[in-house]
C-alpha cells in the first residue's frame, strides 16, 4: 500500500464539475492498493499518518502531528500509484490490486482513520476525480507499507 502524504492548507476534489468535498489544514493523501495488501498493510499506513510530526510547532519546526493540530484529511484512492514504468512508455498496472479488493482496503483505511478521531473526507473510488490542493512546505511524504519491518 502506497500513501502520497501532502501537508496542505486547503484541498478538494470535484467529480464532473460538481463539488465532493474538501478539507482546511491538514493532509491531501493518494493511496494505492497493491496486490497481496491486506489490514495489516492498512494498519501500519494508518499508524504512520497519525504519527507523522510534519506539522510546524511554536518554534516552527516540524513537530505536530494531525492530530495535534486538529487537523482533516482528504483521502483520495489512486490506483497509478502502483505503475510499473520500467519497460516502455505505457505504465502497467498489474501490481494494482483488483477493484473490489483495492475498495474494501480503502473502506478500511477510513475507518481506520476515523477510529483516530480524525475527520475524513473521500473523493468516490473509482471515479475520475479534479482535486485541487494548496500544498503547505512544500511538504510530500511518501509511505509504502511494504517498507515496515517483517
Amino acid at each position: 500500500m502506497i500513501a502520497v502524504v501532502q501537508r496542505v492548507t486547503k484541498a478538494n476534489v470535484c467529480i464532473k464539475g460538481g463539488y465532493i468535498s474538501g478539507i482546511k489544514n491538514g493532509y491531501m493523501i493518494l493511496l494505492g492498493c497493491a496486490k497481496f495488501d491486506d489490514e495489516k498493510d492498512a494498519q501500519y499506513i494508518v499508524k504512520k499518518i497519525v504519527g507523522l510530526r510534519v506539522f510546524n510547532d511554536d518554534d516552527g519546526k516540524m513537530n505536530l502531528s494531525i492530530k495535534e493540530i486538529n487537523g482533516s484529511i482528504l483521502l483520495i484512492s489512486q490506483f497509478t500509484l502502483l505503475a510499473q514504468t520500467r519497460k516502455g512508455n505505457r505504465p502497467s498496472f498489474t501490481d494494482a490490486e483488483l477493484p473490489n479488493r483495492a475498495n474494501e482496503l480503502y473502506e478500511i483505511v477510513i475507518a481506520k482513520l476515523k477510529e483516530e478521531k480524525i475527520q475524513v473526507q473521500t473523493g468516490e473510488f473509482g471515479e475520475t476525480m479534479e482535486v485541487s490542493l494548496t500544498n503547505d512546505g512544500p511538504v510530500t511524504i511518501i509511505l509504502n507499507s511494504k517498507d515496515k519491518k517483517k
